[in-house]
């Protein structure tokens, strides 16, 4: 592996400078959405180029980068819009990522009970929202991650991230979403949001996250 600093690195830094130069060029008269997934091929096959010149290494970078990045469409903003409308008065966030993703923060005192991964009523309708037209969006990806707090240990909490998201997939799986779509994690108290050492911290830290992610070029 090259050096960060080494003539080659900073040889392809270079090159790939002017390629990203000719790229928006070239890209006169695409569509956004046809420029990003051009430029993610270029940018993935010149990372794959810094990581390493063999073949492989090239080829894994280009075929990230040909994925494309998220894009935030109208689709996106009008699921935003009716997820907020959905979740008002339940402590939910509903947030734009960084990269373009709407994230669902959901509080555990409306999803799940202490110690089970059922669903409770009150997390029904947030879900039956989320899941209304998806079927008509297949270039929407979905993600579902459950998370809790540091009281108890690893071997309880780490599956019961995991049947908590599994629990919120099952019900959007049985309200038409494709089971193929929707992937889940459990991070049991790994990634906490507020400090463990209060009661509110504690309630922040139990929680499932739902992401909604439409690929730049998807149809």
């Amino acid at each position: 592996m090259h050096h960060a600093n080494s003539p080659m690195t900073r040889l392809t830094l270079t090159t790939f400078a002017a390629a990203v130069l000719l790229t928006g060029c070239a890209t006169d008269g695409m569509t956004p959405e046809q420029k990003s997934a051009g430029t993610g091929a270029l940018i993935g096959a010149v990372a794959g180029q810094v990581l390493g010149r063999d073949s492989k290494s090239t080829a894994i970078g280009a075929g990230l980068g040909a994925l494309g990045g998220y894009v935030w469409s109208k689709q996106m903003e009008d699921k935003k819009r009716a997820m907020e409308t959905a979740t008002a008065g339940t402590g939910t966030v509903v947030t734009q990522t960084a990269d373009n993703q709407l994230k669902l923060s959901i509080p555990n005192d409306i999803s799940f009970a202490t110690g089970r991964f059922d669903i409770q009523p009150r997390l029904m309708p947030i879900l039956d929202q989320f899941a209304q037209g998806l079927n008509q969006q297949q270039s929407m990806e979905v993600r579902i991650v459950g998370h809790t707090d540091s009281t108890g240990s690893d071997a309880i909490n780490n599956p019961l991230s995991v049947n908590r998201a599994q629990s919120a997939r099952d019900y959007l799986v049985s309200r038409g979403v494709n089971s193929s779509r929707i992937a889940i994690d459990g991070r049991g108290s790994r990634e906490p949001v507020a400090d463990n050492a209060t009661a509110d911290g504690r309630a922040r830290n139990r929680r499932i996250e739902i992401f909604l992610a439409e690929r730049a070029g998807g149809r």
